[in-house]
């Protein structure tokens, strides 16, 4: 992209060069692609259109830009890719690997599959590549070292469960890594760990055989490995060293992993490590043969397919370190307690309380004694703990979330762990000892989980010593493209709960919550945390590879419709939903919003056809009533919307996104067709929700029509107390808005009035509606579930209720974004009443405290009070919309925040003291903007201490609803403007 400081400068041309070699790299040797001078602007989303590309090869290019003056701007360095095997059929590339397994390994037996190979190397190696994959999981090693991501300064950095989920049916990723650092000596030594993971765990398992998913076997499956590495000599020769039957793979299952499980965790016992079996030499004698695995013939069309995104790997510079040690020895008060569990018995001479103590304390333990590590951040990943004791002595490590008080709900004495919301997840790692007199360090490589708190207790032996353990952070290792800072505590710690949720739940797939027993793909989830997941990270290709699972899940699962999860069969039709709406649409919502986005229109071409087929199942199953086939509705709202009217508006929604993605592929008969289907719904929308009484007074009749009270029954509800299915929700109400859902002007300002009264729930408000379970929640509380969290403050924007939209998010009594952070949250939590101090724990059916979907409200964090937002009719940032929405009670008084847009680096900040107001915007080269800056019209605006008339790169266009608007030219600019008295709107 081009960057530049001065005001105004754009590209008018561009010119792509991809060669061989570097010295290639010009406009008359470049022998891959050059695409010559193209009189353009554009500089995201261009598609290689060279020769084509062999496997296994580097490439190299560079692109020259024209300038808005029309001087010619060459880049100094050249940039590479690099290509795969370039094939997905398992076969074509891989020089003969074959799928192996270890031979006469018994189903649900005890011991990990290691898998070994030594080969003789044939001279000075030039380059290597390791391609891999597993059934399962695996750990690797070449040569004695740990495989990795090499840096360019030499260090590694380490993945987590690579291959990752998949379909495994119908396709499987493989890993690629440049081993050349590995190959030192005359032998190249392969050594493999596999793990159950997600193709032979229960995670996989579907509630409902009759739609089980297609892979899963009781968790019989055979683990099994496929690999090549290719190795490039000096001369320019090659050898290709793969796994088969016949040529010395070896394998076993007599190691230290002897159990391993997503939800149960790893056991590990040290006492049985081969020393040396990653290295060359080892003596293998006594291990078993290896075998053919009947993958392929059970699976002969699945697509082996290289990893397009970023992996998961241990980032460790989000290391968290002990925030405090608790030591307990027992359990005492019992009888005096609140609720009859009574409360840990602390050492205070062996617990620590000072933060750096803690990071650097020994605790010893003896039995029937225990540790409590915090990290004070909820986290996901892995343990580093280092131990020292007797051999054979056994650890055993467990985690949680939050602590146990003396609260309703705890599931033990106050101060221990509270493990009830992970169900039957076990959620803990076993570490027995070798007995090293110098201490031994144990990081779980096959499993990981989701906590705050480590509890250390010993499960068989007389003591240990604790020489220190670290949180090992794993996450999709995506760069963080946004921020935001503000001068509100909370609301900077709600942004970090968001973010923190967001690393934890984005791990390989975008999951719902990484600790009990689920962590599955659930598509609402997916669909309205992706407008906020791309503002905070380069997530683009995470969510195309997982809009690829859920396109294969259609057609496995789906019957046509897209589903409630992906991958895997597991709730993909949730609760009988084929086609869930808010869930399934995500297969329609998450294309337009990468879309929209990036600029990039490859996620809608790719998965257009599935989309229609999903458009065309819906009108299937209802053809012209124009409703929506079903919904579980506004998950865990507290004010009830019917759920027949969710899925009517997500239906109405699907059509308005289709028709936009026809028109910009170019598919004008489907433009027709969507926008006419959408009047059509609106129309039979309006005609069996909207009411208006013979005084002209509106009602949009989201209690679905029933005359008396109906209580949803829901059981997962259960713990959200009062929901009553309600006329005028604030669900329905914000759906109508967003959609147009009316006929004129008047409707429009009355459902926006009834919107404001409900959630301002004065007093007056509860004495005209007692029986709404508004009654039971303070003023300026949202009532929103899943279905609209992420709708509500920008739609209050757009109305000209910002105010409004600031004392939702200031809010923090229940149910509130704030409530969460007074109680110590550090990531979102599932529910708004995951935890309340007045009712206890959440119920433990479906409770989880790091949960991202709440954390969608940072999407209007973004646009709004940020203010940096796409132009839709420019996606990709090419204008940007800057608008920044200010906090008019001045309860945040000061905003900073950006964005690293494709187009490049977005800024946007504001400061407001007294009356005046003070904005500061950078705009990246070849970008324009359109802003919209708060600012009495009686007052003159400047921008650097002139006038607007003598600044440079600047257009006034007029003056609407107390804000100045302006054409901006790329640059950076700072303007001071006098707000209008009421300047709320």
């Amino acid at each position: 992209m081009m960057k530049s400081a001065e005001r105004g400068q754009k590209q008018t041309a561009y010119q792509i060069l991809v060669a061989s070699m570097p010295e290639k790299l010009a406009a008359d040797t470049a022998d891959l692609w050059n695409s010559g001078k193209v009189e353009s602007n554009e500089s995201a989303a261009i598609a290689y259109k060279g020769k084509t590309l062999q496997p296994s090869t580097r490439y190299y290019w560079t692109i020259i830009v024209w300038d808005r003056n029309g001087q010619m701007v060459e880049v100094n360095e050249e940039a590479y890719f690099e290509t795969g095997l370039r094939s997905t059929d398992g076969i074509t590339g891989w020089d003969g690997a074959k799928w192996i397994a270890m031979d006469g390994k018994l189903p649900k037996s005890s011991g990990a599959p290691m898998f070994r190979k030594e080969t003789k190397l044939n001279g000075a190696i030039k380059r290597a590549r390791l391609y891999i994959s597993a059934l399962g999981v695996y750990d690797a090693y070449i040569n004695g070292h740990k495989l990795g991501i090499v840096r360019e300064d030499g260090g590694c950095i380490y993945e987590l469960m690579p291959p990752g989920w998949t379909n495994f049916d119908q396709t499987i990723n493989y890993m690629t890594y440049d081993v050349t650092s590995f190959l030192k000596g005359d032998v190249a030594a392969l050594a493999i760990t596999l793990g159950n993971g997600w193709w032979n765990g229960r995670i996989s398992k579907a509630p409902a055989p009759d739609i089980q998913t297609v892979y899963y076997n009781d968790e019989r499956n055979e683990l099994g490995l496929l690999c090549k590495l290719l190795i490039t000599y000096e001369d320019h020769t090659t050898q290709a060293i793969v796994t088969d039957i016949d040529s010395g793979w070896k394998a076993t299952d007599t190691g230290p992993v002897r159990a391993d499980d997503i939800y149960d965790g790893e056991s590990y016992d040290a006492t049985m490590e081969q020393e040396g079996w990653s290295e060359a030499g080892f003596d293998d004698t006594q291990w078993r043969e290896v075998k053919q695995h009947d993958y392929r013939r059970i699976f002969p069309d699945v697509n082996v397919t290289s990893y397009h995104g970023h992996t998961v790997q241990i980032m460790d510079g989000l290391d968290r370190v002990p925030q405090g040690i608790t030591v307990y020895t027992d359990v005492v008060n019992n009888e005096d307690s609140a609720i009859g569990r009574g409360e840990v018995k602390v050492d205070h001479a062996r617990s620590v309380y000072d933060l750096e103590a803690a990071k650097r304390c020994a605790v010893t333990i003896s039995s029937g004694e225990t540790a409590i590590y915090d990290l004070g951040q909820n986290m996901v990943g892995i343990p580093r703990i280092t131990v020292q004791g007797r051999k054979g002595t056994r650890i055993r490590l467990r985690y949680a979330e939050i602590l146990n008080d003396d609260s309703n709900g705890a599931d033990g004495p106050v101060g221990s762990i509270y493990t009830a919301n992970l169900r039957n997840a076990k959620a803990s790692d076993d570490y027995t000892l070798k007995g090293s007199s110098m201490g031994e360090t144990y990081q779980p490589t096959l499993t990981y989980h989701g906590f705050r708190y480590v509890e250390v207790a010993i499960a068989w032996g007389e003591s240990v010593l604790i020489k220190g353990l670290t949180g090992k952070v794993a996450m999709s290792a995506l760069p963080e493209t946004g921020s935001i800072e503000t001068s509100h505590p909370d609301i900077n710690q709600l942004y970090s709960n968001i973010m923190w949720g967001h690393r934890g739940n984005y791990l390989w797939i975008p999951s719902d919550c990484p600790q009990r027993n689920e962590r599955v793909g659930w598509s609402g989830d997916t669909q309205l945390f992706a407008n906020t997941a791309l503002y905070n990270m380069d997530a683009a290709l995470f969510l195309e590879n997982w809009m690829d699972m859920l396109a294969e899940n259609q057609a496995a699962y789906g019957n046509g419709a897209f589903t409630s999860t992906a991958p895997s069969g597991r709730y993909a039709n949730f609760r009988g939903y084929a086609g869930n709406g808010g869930w399934a649409d995500a297969g329609i919502v998450v294309p337009w919003t990468v879309w929209q986005m990036t600029g990039d229109i490859t996620i809608i071409s790719k998965n257009y056809e599935a989309m229609n087929r999903h458009m065309d199942w819906i009108y299937e199953q209802t053809g012209e009533t124009y409703r929506g086939a079903g919904s579980i509705g506004d998950w865990l709202n507290f004010q009830g919307t019917d759920r027949q009217l969710m899925s009517d508006a997500y239906y109405a929604f699907d059509a308005k996104l289709m028709a936009s993605m026809a028109e910009v592929i170019g598919n004008k008969d489907d433009v027709r067709k969507y926008e006419t289907l959408f009047e059509k719904i609106k129309q039979v929308f309006i005609q069996n929700y909207i009411r208006i009484d013979k005084d002209g007074a509106l009602m949009v009749l989201s209690s679905g029509g029933f005359s008396s009270l109906e209580y949803d029954v829901d059981p997962d509800q259960v713990g959200v107390e009062n929901i009553i299915w309600e006329d005028n929700s604030q669900t329905a109400l914000l759906w109508c808005l967003k959609l147009g859902l009316y006929e004129n002007e008047d409707q429009k300002q009355q459902m926006i009035g009834l919107l404001a009264d409900n959630i301002q729930n004065s007093e007056a408000y509860k004495a005209a509606h007692p029986n709404s379970s508004r009654v039971h929640y303070a003023e300026n509380t949202l009532s929103v579930g899943f279905l609209g969290v992420n709708v509500i403050a920008p739609v209050l924007s757009d109305v000209g209720l910002t105010e409004l939209a600031y004392k939702l998010l200031l809010q923090d009594a229940m149910p509130s974004w704030l409530y969460s952070v007074k109680n110590g949250a550090t990531t979102v939590w599932e529910r708004w009443n995951s935890y309340s101090a007045e009712d206890g724990f959440g119920d433990i059916r479906m409770n989880s405290y790091n949960h991202y979907s709440y954390g969608s409200i940072a999407e209007w964090m973004y646009k709004y009070m940020v203010g940096i937002a796409a132009d839709s009719t420019q996606p990709g940032f090419k204008k940007v919309i800057l608008q920044p929405h200010i906090d008019i009670n001045k309860k945040i008084t000061w905003v900073k925040g950006s964005y690293d847009s494709v187009r490049g680096v977005i800024r946007s900040e504001w400061e407001l003291i007294g009356e005046q107001f003070t904005y500061s915007v950078t705009i990246p080269a070849n970008t324009t903007a359109k802003l919209f800056l708060p600012a009495d019209c009686e007052h003159p605006v400047l921008e650097g201490g002139r006038t607007i008339q003598e600044a440079e790169g600047i257009q006034f266009v007029e003056y609407m609803n107390n804000k100045a608007i302006y054409e901006l030219e790329s640059g950076s600019y700072t303007f001071t403007s006098v707000l209008f008295e009421d300047a709320s709107l």
